[in-house]
């Protein structure tokens, strides 16, 4: 039975300030109506890609998305940051309007966006669970019977008379999800807010999401950055980059696909005009590159060389760099820094950072930097995401070569005693 279908969905958004020169643009939209025409905006605008400037002052979030989720599927909605994740959650909760495209929905909607949602400040968290069973359609009686297992699974009950405004955003997203997990909805929607609670709190949201879908055959549809997690609950996957739909398949599948096309270059070099380098105005990034410490592949055994080279343009701070390494199923692996210049001792001009990551620390796998540049460890002068990526290969072992559970591969010397 068909749960939800979405048919040529786009959400196409202009930037800039709120109702600042649009007058015109809706009497353009309304002419061209009145003549049955199109509207003229749509047929422009260009892809979420944050890390550019771009030209036109619309942008399309979402952009001819289809798919069809079948009642008591779990599906796992990925991708990177600024792929359209929470728009499209967004518009299946019909929190906002699609710009073109329909939505088709089999049941009542639970949705978990953000931290406190549907909650009023001002009420209790009594009043809200009533205010939110509400919202979703519930009858009174219904609340009723499910009120003490909502509190139960929660943990708040000793505030429960107390106004939520008052709630840790650990305890606002304790009780919300509780709300929107136990009231009996079809479709349960959660965006990657589980992260505010700790990690008991998110094994428990993740093992009442089982119950929902394996033993009460209700929809989920659930958006987060953790691989495992998203392994673990989801049996279907959707893909997302820069609005538009990239892979639909079975969750294992779809987590294959977006590592792949997540896959960055293995190296940076810039050797033009520095002032058209990556960066700003107070970091131009020259070089960097990973490679092998040994050999002419990067394997569990050669360790992995690190080169990164900078023109600065702050002088007079402390000036740090920041490694920040991840797996694909972003796990972050270390969180490493240095600083080139110390107690506000920077010049203007070229720096070059080196180091190494020593065999046996990584495992097999694929891996991408983060990489930040800072003044005093506080202000942040420049960033990227998902910058330079790699992979390390494999190794035999004995006669087998197997892919060995774990983030490392440590190398010991076992002192060994026989009989």
């Amino acid at each position: 039975m068909l749960a939800l279908k979405a048919e040529n969905i786009s959400k196409q958004y202009r930037l800039g300030q709120v109702g600042t020169g649009t007058l015109s643009h809706d009497l353009n939209r309304f002419w061209h109506r009145v003549r049955g025409k199109e509207d003229p905006y749509l047929k422009i605008g260009e892809a979420n890609d944050r890390t550019t400037k771009g030209n036109s002052d619309y942008v399309w979030s979402l952009r001819d998305i289809n798919f069809e989720i079948q009642q008591g599927d779990a599906v796992g909605i990925i991708g990177r940051n600024g792929a359209g994740k929470s728009t499209l959650l967004k518009l299946l909760s019909k929190v906002t309007k699609p710009t073109t495209g329909t939505i088709h929905t089999n049941g009542r909607i639970a949705s978990l966006l953000e931290v406190g949602t549907g909650f009023h400040p001002e009420m209790t968290g009594r009043e809200n669970v009533y205010l939110n069973g509400a919202i979703l359609g519930m009858t009174r009686k219904e609340i009723t019977r499910k009120f003490d297992e909502i509190v139960a699974f929660s943990g708040v009950e000793r505030y429960i008379d107390t106004p939520v405004k008052r709630y840790s955003s650990g305890m606002y997203v304790r009780l919300a999800f509780a709300v929107a997990a136990h009231l009996e909805s079809e479709i349960l929607i959660v965006d990657e807010v589980l992260a505010v609670g700790d990690a008991d709190f998110q094994k428990k949201c993740l093992g009442k999401m089982n119950d929902v879908t394996k033993g009460e055959g209700r929809t989920i549809l659930f958006v987060s950055h953790n691989m495992t997690a998203i392994k673990e609950l989801c049996n279907k996957g959707i893909l997302l980059n820069q609005g538009s739909l990239l892979y639909q398949g079975n969750m294992l599948d779809t987590i294959i696909e977006y590592q792949r096309s997540s896959t960055t270059a293995t190296s940076y070099h810039y050797n033009g005009n520095i002032n058209e380098a990556l960066g700003n105005e107070n970091i131009k990034i020259k070089e960097f590159s990973v490679s092998p410490i040994k050999g002419e592949l990067i394997d569990i055994d050669s360790g992995v060389h690190v080169k990164l080279v900078f023109q600065n343009f702050c002088p007079d701070i402390t000036l740090d760099t920041t490694f920040e390494l991840r797996s694909y199923e972003e796990l972050v692996i270390f969180h490493v820094g240095a600083f080139p210049a110390s107690n506000n001792n920077s010049e203007i001009g070229e720096y070059t950072v080196e180091y190494d990551i020593p065999a046996g620390l990584l495992n097999a796998g694929n891996y991408y930097f983060k990489l930040y540049f800072g003044k005093d460890q506080t202000v942040l002068l420049y960033g990227i995401d998902n910058f330079i990526g790699f992979e390390v290969e494999n190794v035999k072992v004995g006669n087998k070569i197997h892919v060995y559970p774990g983030v490392t591969r440590p190398h010991f010397e076992y002192k060994i005693q026989t009989p």
